[in-house]
């Protein structure tokens, strides 16, 4: 890195950084047991916001990754946290699966088609004609318009899919009103992220696949970034955007070294409580 200040917290993105449709990428496993060697604490993030941490827990052990179900932070675990701060066992209208309805559930709130606080719009593959009606016409009735990313499209092995962007955008047409988004590249929920491990942001890095979501993410954090050309955005794309991440690097095994490198000593571990 430009300046080897230890780490003692690292956050990765997940699609494109450590898989790709399902399949684990070269050294994904081999960084996760590196940080747990080296008693990193640590999360995989992700914008989709379909699974629970427990599904994504099983889907990544299929690939030959395995991450603790409490290390996976996620775009809908994001939104309930922040709707339970600002509307405490509060009501919402909910276009989405099971990571967001779970996740909301057990952040107190009541979903309801009848006169909700807010509509939340996640990820899902029925995206339904009726939904999104029944979405447009509560937000004219005052409802609040939360959507969980911004994401315009999702991977899938047939090619790109509609994703949350692409149906917020419909519903902001229909009505006029804009969505908060909450996950990436909000830094909010990086935020999120360094208060669930306890972490401070001047010895956090955060990896991932994108510069427009990962990279500005970490960088509004405060966060040293590291970009993976794994992923959506290829090297020659990289000088097109304002800002840079503080090391490009061609996947997350070329990481798994860093991790010993940049692990502080004891003595940097002490002065550092």
């Amino acid at each position: 890195m430009s300046e080897h200040r230890p780490v003692h917290c690292w956050l990765t993105d997940m699609d494109g950084v450590l898989v790709h449709e399902q399949e684990a990428l070269p050294g994904a496993a081999d960084f996760i047991q590196a940080l747990q060697d080296n008693g990193r604490r640590f999360l995989v993030l992700t914008n989709n916001s379909i699974y629970t941490p427990r599904d994504l827990r099983a889907r990544l052990l299929i690939s030959g990754i395995e991450v603790p179900e409490d290390a996976i932070w996620t775009s809908a675990l994001a939104t309930a946290q922040f709707l339970s701060e600002q509307s405490p066992g509060g009501t919402a209208f909910v276009i989405g699966e099971a990571g967001l309805t779970t996740a909301l559930h057990d952040a107190g709130f009541v979903l309801t088609e009848t006169n909700p606080d807010y509509v939340v719009l996640g990820e899902t593959r029925t995206y339904s004609f009726e939904a999104i009606t029944k979405a447009i016409r509560l937000l004219e009735r005052g409802a609040k318009f939360i959507a969980t990313n911004p994401d315009a499209t999702g991977p899938s092995a047939e090619g790109s899919l509609p994703a949350t962007g692409s149906v917020a955008a419909l519903i902001a047409r229909a009505t006029g009103l804009a969505p908060y988004y909450v996950g990436k590249p909000n830094p909010l929920m990086m935020r999120s992220a360094l208060n669930r491990l306890e972490a401070h942001s001047e010895t956090t890095i955060m990896i991932g696949d994108r510069m427009d979501t990962d990279v500005i993410s970490g960088l509004e954090a405060g966060l040293r970034t590291i970009l993976v050309l794994t992923g959506s955005t290829p090297r020659d794309k990289v000088g097109s955007f304002p800002y840079r991440p503080t090391r490009i690097m061609e996947s997350i095994a070329d990481v798994v070294p860093l991790v010993k490198e940049l692990t502080p000593t004891e003595d940097e571990e002490l002065s550092a409580d």
